[in-house]
């Protein structure tokens, strides 16, 4: 999206996320959402130190848990001029409750207890234990699992986006770090700086972003991509154009063309 959203006259930066790819920090493979909602914050320092940027007309726009992270970070970081989202993820709510509050309360304690247990060991002496984002195999998907966990596969695991960079890991101790974070607790924060969340019809994600949205005060605006799932909004061209579209409108109304951005 970024790619076209540049195509369309929009300056925009992306990046690789802190203890990620090909960005430094140690130890490698670390998900700590306080690491990514500052990432964002150092984005938006990065911009401003080109001649070519309005500063005063930033943007963001967050994919995924990306587009949690990005929201989080809106909430408080006042430079940010214009907020969007597609298919966005609160991570920290997965976490503790399960995609769509699914998870019995025995259950959170459980994997937190693990977790716990987990970061004891690693602090004397025993290996990090890693665990992945996305089953790596169709074999790893429970048969009663939710339909974005075979996404996940066939879109990260697969030749259409598999990436050598991504090794599809996290460690397993930071799991208390993640489940503690909240992506959309003060949507209100944000106003009167505008909104925009996208979502696919039929993503079993989209509870997020509607969640969110009807906190959040105007200007405010939800779009629903007929027969999108999650994933698909990331590259199917029947879904990603009209998105690119509606973001294009967004940006263009409330940052003005040439207006950095920031992905």
């Amino acid at each position: 999206m970024q790619k076209k959203l540049a195509e369309k006259g929009f300056i925009t930066l992306t990046y690789d996320a802190a203890y990620q790819g090909e960005s430094g920090g140690e130890p490698h493979f670390l998900e700590n959402p306080a690491s990514r909602v500052e990432d964002v914050r150092s984005s938006v320092d990065y911009l401003t130190t080109l001649p070519f940027v309005d500063r005063d007309n930033i943007g963001v726009l967050g994919i995924c848990a990306g587009g949690g992270y990005a929201f989080n970070a809106a909430e408080t970081e006042m430079r940010i001029k214009a907020v969007a989202t597609v298919s966005a993820f609160d991570l920290g709510r997965a976490r503790r409750q399960g995609l769509g509050d699914s998870m019995i309360i025995q259950e959170q304690h459980q994997k937190l207890k693990d977790a716990a247990e987990q970061r004891t060991k690693e602090v004397n002496g025993e290996p990090v234990k890693y665990v992945g984002y996305v089953p790596n195999s169709l074999e790893e998907i429970p048969e009663n699992a939710p339909a974005m966990y075979r996404q996940g596969y066939e879109y990260y695991r697969t030749p259409l986006a598999q990436h050598p960079r991504s090794e599809n890991k996290y460690i397993f101790s930071n799991y208390a770090q993640q489940a503690s974070f909240t992506a959309f607790d003060r949507p209100e924060f944000v106003s009167p700086r505008p909104v925009l969340f996208i979502v696919g019809e039929k993503a079993e994600s989209a509870y997020f972003s509607k969640e969110a949205y009807d906190k959040a005060l105007e200007p405010k605006e939800y779009m629903v991509v007929p027969n999108a799932i999650h994933m698909e909004m990331y590259y199917k061209p029947e879904y990603v154009t009209p998105a690119v579209e509606k973001l294009s409108e967004f940006y263009g109304k409330y940052l003005g063309l040439n207006a950095g951005g920031n992905k």
